[in-house]
C-alpha cells in the first residue's frame, strides 16, 4: 500500500518481520489435533495491530486452527515472496495486489481459484465494490479476495497552514502546480515531498500524467503488448513534465535517498518541510498517529491536476482499489484457510476500527457509518470518489509482468534523477516489452 509497487530490490537479509504465532511456510500441524496455516502481509501502524487482533480472535473462535500471521516491511515482502513462491515455499494466504504478478502465480499453478469458495458464500462477494473483482480475475476464475486494509487512491496531500501563509492556491491545473513550485521555492520552501529511494513513489507521477494527457488507453496498449506501445506521445510528455519538476528543484534536496517505506516522506509533510505529498490514502492513519494536531489542523487533500488539452478524465485515479489475499496451491489446510478469509478481512470490527483510524472499506453502503467519525470528512471524500471513479487503475509495476515491472522502475528512478532522458526511457521500455 502499503501501495502495490513497492521497489524489490531490498534484500532477503534485510526482511523485519514481525510474527503473531511462530511459522512461516507451508501448513503444519500444531498438535495431532490442531491445524497451522500462514499469513504474509505488509501492513504497518495501526492497521497491523487491527489485523493482529482480528486474527486472535479468529484462533480463540476456532480452536482447533492457528492463523500464524506475520507482518513484513514492505520492500523486502517483494523479494521474499518471489523467492518463497519461486521455491514452492510460500505461505498458505499470501498478500499480494493482484494484476500482472499474480497472473505469474495463475499460469504457474501456485495459487487456488476461490470460485468455489465465493459461490458458498455468494453475500460475501456482493458486499465489495464490484470493480474489486477485476485485479484477481484470469481466465473467468477468481484468484484473490480483499485483504482489509481498505481502498487506497492516490491523492495530493497539501499542508493548509503553508498555502495560506503564502497565498497560493490548490493545484488544480499541472500549471497551477508549476506555479505553486516556483513560489515556495522564492520562500525556502521544499514544495513536494516524494520517497523516491523507494522507487514506486516516482511511478504515481507518470500513471497520473499519462492518463491525464492521454486518457486510460495508453496503458492499456502497453497491457495488451502493441508494438512499441512505450512510445506514445502521452507518455513521452509525462516524463517530459517529470524532469521539469525536477529541474524546478520541487523535491526535497536528496530525494533520491528518502524513504517513503519508512515514513520518511509524510514526516517532511506533517513536520512542515515540505507543502506537498502525492501519497496514496494508505498514509492517512501513519500521518494520524504520528502529527495528530497537523492532521486535524493542517492536512488536507486533493484530486491530481488535469493537464491542458489533456484527454483523461480528472476523476481517474490511480492506487489501490484493493490489496488480496490468495490461497497457496500447496497449502493443506484449505478450509480453514477459506474460513479465516470469510471471517477476517473487512468483518464488522474490521471495518469499525478501519473507519476509525481513516481507512476506507471498499464495502458497499456503509456511508452512514462515516458520520461520526473521528475524521469523517476525509472517510466521505474519499468513498465517494472511489466508489465513483470512471477509471482506477491499480500501478503498473503490478500490472505489468515482473520482469518488466522491475525494468520500469529502474528506468523511472534513473529519469528522476536526470540520468536517463525520456526518449532513452521510451527505447528502454519498448525492449523490455519486446523481451516479453
Amino acid at each position: 500500500m502499503k501501495r502495490f509497487s513497492k521497489s524489490m530490490a531490498i534484500v532477503a537479509s534485510s526482511v523485519s518481520v514481525i510474527t503473531l504465532l511462530a511459522g512461516c511456510g507451508t501448513s503444519v500441524s500444531n498438535s495431532s489435533n490442531k491445524q497451522s496455516f500462514t499469513v504474509w502481509d505488509v501492513q504497518t501502524g495501526p492497521l497491523q495491530t487491527i489485523f493482529k487482533t482480528a486474527t486472535n480472535d479468529f484462533n480463540k473462535a476456532h480452536p482447533d486452527t492457528f492463523a500464524n500471521l506475520q507482518f513484513y516491511s514492505n520492500g523486502a515482502y517483494k523479494q521474499k515472496i518471489q523467492i518463497a513462491m519461486g521455491a514452492n515455499n510460500s505461505p498458505d494466504i499470501i498478500y499480494g495486489w493482484g494484476g500482472g504478478i499474480l497472473k505469474t502465480y495463475v499460469d504457474a499453478h501456485k495459487v487456488l481459484p476461490l470460485d468455489d469458495f465465493l459461490k458458498k458464500n455468494p453475500q460475501y462477494k456482493d458486499k465489495f465494490f464490484p470493480s474489486i473483482w477485476g485485479n484477481v480475475t484470469f481466465g473467468g476464475h477468481i484468484y484473490g479476495v480483499p485483504e482489509g486494509a481498505g481502498t487506497q487512491p492516490e491523492l495530493l496531500y497539501y499542508n493548509k497552514s503553508i498555502f495560506q501563509k503564502y497565498n497560493i492556491p490548490v493545484p488544480a491545473t499541472w500549471d497551477q502546480l508549476v506555479s505553486d513550485v516556483k513560489t515556495l521555492k522564492s520562500h525556502g520552501v521544499t514544495p513536494i515531498s516524494i520517497g523516491a529511494r523507494d522507487e514506486w513513489p516516482d511511478l504515481m507521477w507518470l500513471m497520473y500524467l499519462t492518463d491525464r494527457i492521454g486518457g486510460p488507453k495508453v496503458f492499456q496498449g502497453i497491457l495488451n503488448k502493441n508494438k512499441d506501445a512505450w512510445d506514445n506521445p502521452a507518455i513521452l510528455q509525462s516524463l517530459q513534465m517529470i524532469q521539469q519538476l525536477v529541474k524546478a528543484g520541487a523535491f526535497e534536496k536528496g530525494y533520491s535517498g528518502v524513504s517513503a517505506d519508512d515514513n520518511e516522506d509524510q514526516a517532511l509533510l506533517y513536520s512542515g518541510k515540505a507543502a506537498m505529498l502525492l501519497q496514496g490514502t494508505w498514509v492517512f492513519p501513519s500521518i494520524q498517529a504520528s502529527a495528530p494536531a497537523f492532521t486535524k489542523s493542517d492536512l488536507a487533500w486533493t484530486e491530481f491536476p488535469s493537464v491542458s488539452h489533456g484527454v483523461g478524465n480528472k476523476a481517474d485515479l490511480m492506487g489501490n482499489i484493493s490489496n488480496y489475499y490468495y490461497i497457496s496451491s500447496k497449502s493443506k489446510s484449505v478450509k480453514a484457510e477459506e474460513e479465516y478469509l470469510k471471517d477476517v478481512p473487512f468483518n464488522q470490527y474490521e471495518v469499525k476500527q478501519d473507519i476509525k483510524n481513516g481507512v476506507i472499506p471498499p464495502v458497499k453502503g456503509i456511508e452512514s457509518e462515516f458520520a461520526h467519525a473521528q475524521n469523517s470528512q476525509f472517510l466521505k471524500d474519499v468513498y465517494n470518489i472511489a466508489e465513483n471513479a470512471p477509471v482506477f487503475v491499480t500501478g503498473w509495476d503490478q500490472l505489468l509482468p515482473p520482469t518488466e515491472a522491475q525494468v520500469l522502475l529502474k528506468n523511472l528512478s534513473s529519469l528522476f534523477e536526470l540520468q536517463t532522458t525520456p526518449q532513452q526511457f521510451v527505447s528502454n521500455m519498448n525492449a523490455a516489452l519486446a523481451g516479453q
